[in-house]
């Protein structure tokens, strides 16, 4: 069972995920996160829970991730923590998007995709 199936919702992440979620839900943590980024990359996925393009890029992520040694995965449920995602917007200037990637390190976007052009594997490029 997944982490967040019983505190988002049956639907949120696949049952066989293999991503070691992080749940993102307060500004702290993403200053923390991204002080952390410096000694690992940091990825966070932004995602609506009422979208079905978003839980069908969720899914494919999961399925085809095998970075969980190489990245600390943050999930950011932008339905109830859509004040994070603008933070997140505003600090980074990257453009508010659903389903969104964005990966960090040393501070900075490195990489970041919406939609269709999620690619859990395009990720080993950037690290």
């Amino acid at each position: 069972m997944s982490l967040f199936s019983g505190l988002f919702g049956a639907n949120t992440t696949s049952e066989s995920s293999k991503v070691p979620w992080i749940p993102l839900t307060s500004m702290e943590q993403l200053v923390e996160l991204t002080e952390h980024s410096f000694e690992k990359p940091v990825l966070i996925f932004k995602h609506s829970t009422r979208c079905g393009i978003s839980r069908n890029v969720l899914k494919q992520f999961e399925t085809e991730y095998d970075l969980s040694d190489t990245v600390d995965a943050y999930y950011l449920d932008l339905l109830e923590y859509r004040p994070i995602s603008s933070a997140i917007a505003e600090q980074f200037s990257v453009t508010h998007q659903s389903p969104q990637l964005i990966l960090m390190k040393n501070g900075h976007v490195v990489h970041h995709a919406s939609h269709s052009d999620i690619d859990a594997q395009l990720l080993k490029k950037y690290l």
